[in-house]
């Protein structure tokens, strides 16, 4: 059975007619959308970088803000969305910045738990930049928790991962949480 049959046996099941002039593609509809939000098992980190490493001298915190991510939670199926900051220190490398917001999306389009997703983006950056330290935070909105359950549709979810001088250095750590607390726009 595919994904299609799958989603036309759930609106069965539900009790609706899927024959129902606003349902009749729903669920070529809904196959396609979860194909779309599941993607990133698809995708390989090596693949995602593209050989956008470059040899640079910067010694400075690296931060990427505001990336927005939409993911599917693991245990209800339901969206949880948000932004991700991710900070490097560069060790002789750098990446491409648009790299990093790929990162972040190869793994929020997968079913997840936030706390999860966090340090897979932290240690995807460790592993392709061997950095002297990743910081990670993701806040976000969750449905499963919003919607449904306690229903506490104001609640936001933080979860940070922190490798190197990140995590030795309180210093380094503070200044990282000062630069993702100001969101004053330079744009």
């Amino acid at each position: 059975m595919n994904l299609e049959e799958l989603y036309r046996n759930l609106l069965c099941e539900i009790g609706e007619d899927t024959e129902r002039e606003g349902l009749v593609r729903t669920p070529r509809r809904a196959a396609e959308a979860m194909r779309f939000l599941t993607s990133g098992y698809q995708v390989e980190l090596q693949k995602v970088v593209n050989g956008a490493i470059f040899q640079e001298d910067a010694e400075d915190i690296v931060v990427i803000r505001d990336i927005e991510f939409f993911s599917l939670c693991e245990h209800h199926l339901l969206p949880f969305f948000g932004y991700a900051h991710v900070a490097y220190i560069p060790n002789g490398r750098i990446i491409g910045i648009s790299k990093v917001a790929r990162i972040v999306d190869m793994y929020a389009r997968r079913l997840q738990v936030q706390e999860r997703m966090t340090q897979q983006i932290a240690l995807a950056l460790t592993e392709v930049l061997d950095p002297q330290g990743v910081a990670c935070v993701l806040e976000g909105k969750h449905l499963c928790m919003m919607a449904r359950g306690v229903e506490k549709q104001a609640s936001n979810v933080s979860t940070s991962y922190l490798t190197g001088v990140f995590r030795e250095n309180p210093t380094t750590r503070g200044e990282f949480y000062d630069l993702i607390r100001d969101r004053k726009s330079y744009a």
